[in-house]
């Protein structure tokens, strides 16, 4: 086991791996930009390190940095947590060049399932179903058209090196390709430095189905059962719960199978998400996350397992803590994401908070970072928190979550409770028929403040 283990990261997942690590009697190193002096991850860990000012490039991206507060602080392990540099695979590179673990899958992983074309070509041949598309990326408007034609309209352009929606449009009709092709090249160009590009048949009406694996790198695999993702907005999800209210027990056996036994061909290690599009009881291939994601707590809640601890187990050389037999799920679970956001427009609100009351009881998990008198910066992202619940059902667990909403108080800053106060009250999410599309719609449909 590790004897210290360095946190690049910040926030409530920054939190959320301090804690795993105190459980395992493992000490801690906080990172954090100047912007970041105060946060909580940084109050309550061992030692912390400042690396630089607010913008991430210069400290939560910048790897000299990180390897530095290693050197100091004598850390022999890194968690990346999500986001930042938790999918590069030249940093999980860099760190094994100077004997610290990355906790994380090796670099080939990260960088096979980094690039969506390759990804896509790695699921066909595991056995996964894959979206219709292109073989490849698209070079040229004539190819694009050809492709097109050959799946039908409408299609999805995609940047091949993309993520978070970024580098992403849909083309409805032929009239709409030219347009489309050349805007998401741009797009992907300016965010990720590469316009590669590629096609897929656009789904109308699919739901986000995503399987949680984990590998021990040595050949053992198993899935942890599926989260449905599908309230999003802008590509972005808000809203998680497990298990899919779409999904019988077949269906999350069979694909979970089939994930799992992939995993097991290549000897994956570490979490991992596979990401699927759902639709008319078909599933379809759309990535694989080689990292620990925003919504893992829905599935701890219905599993038991801990998966932060789990992460840093197989990492330090030890096997899966279950197999897939001992694998047992119980009840519901839901997580809303909190943003310190305007509920109507999005707009993001940082600011100081001037009164944090969380909700508590049975059942009820609040991941988050904050607390009364903290200023939220304006450097990052918006989520300040994460309200996660768990019932016997999914009734239950919707009576608990609008319980626990009406409870959450949180003032000087705007957030995203309202919304979900709305949300869960509407009797589409309360059955349970919602897609990806779904919210955009029902967002159009309500007037901005």
């Amino acid at each position: 086991m590790f004897d210290k283990v360095l946190i690049a990261n910040r926030g409530e997942i920054a939190l959320r791996i301090q804690r795993a690590c105190k459980e395992l009697g493992i000490a801690t190193v906080a990172v954090h930009s100047t912007a970041d002096a105060d946060a909580m991850h940084v109050r309550l860990a061992d030692e912390s390190v400042c690396i630089g000012p607010p913008p991430a490039s210069e400290s939560y991206l910048n790897i000299p940095r990180l390897l530095a507060a290693c050197e100091i602080t004598g850390a022999d392990a890194i968690h990346p947590g999500y986001g930042f540099l938790s999918e590069n695979a030249r940093f999980a590179e860099i760190l094994e060049e100077h004997d610290i673990t990355f906790i994380g899958p090796t670099s080939e992983h990260i960088r096979i399932m980094g690039d969506k074309i390759e990804a896509k070509e790695t699921a066909k041949r595991l056995g996964i179903p894959v979206v219709p598309g292109s073989d490849g990326a698209i070079t040229d408007d004539v190819q694009a058209m050809r492709v097109a034609k050959s799946m039908g309209f409408p299609v999805l352009i995609k940047a091949a090196a993309g993520g978070g929606g970024r580098g992403m449009k849909v083309a409805r009709s032929a009239e709409d390709l030219e347009v489309a092709f050349r805007t998401a090249r741009a797009e992907a160009k300016a965010a990720f430095g590469d316009d590669s590009v590629y096609l897929e048949k656009y789904l109308t009406h699919p739901r986000h189905i995503e399987i949680q694996v984990f590998g021990d790198g040595k050949g053992n695999a198993i899935h942890l059962g599926e989260r449905d993702c599908s309230l999003q907005r802008r590509h972005q999800k808000l809203l998680e719960e497990a298990p899919s209210p779409a999904l019988n027990a077949a269906q999350r056996l069979k694909i979970g199978t089939t994930v799992a036994n992939a995993m097991k061909k290549i000897k994956y290690r570490g979490a991992g998400t596979v990401e699927f599009l759902y639709e008319d009881g078909e599933f379809y291939f759309i990535e694989m996350n080689t990292r620990l994601q925003v919504e893992h707590p829905v599935t701890e809640m219905i599993t038991g397992l801990d998966l932060v601890l789990e992460q840093i187990r197989i990492a330090s050389g030890g096997s899966l803590s279950v197999t897939q037999e001992e694998v047992t799920f119980s009840g519901h679970s839901i997580e809303c994401r909190i943003n310190a956001e305007n509920p109507k427009n999005f707009r993001p609100s940082p600011g100081k908070i001037t009164y944090w009351h969380p909700p508590g009881g049975l059942g009820v998990r609040v991941d988050s970072g904050v607390y009364q008198g903290y200023r939220i910066p304006p450097n990052y992202d918006s989520l300040i928190g994460k309200l996660i619940v768990h019932g016997k059902n999914r009734n239950e667990c919707l009576m608990r979550l609008r319980r626990c909403l009406s409870e959450f108080v949180i003032d000087g800053i705007e957030t995203t409770i309202p919304l979900f106060t709305e949300l869960v009250r509407h009797p589409d999410i309360a059955n349970g028929v919602y897609d990806i599309h779904w919210l955009e719609r029902y967002l159009s449909q309500q007037p901005e403040s």
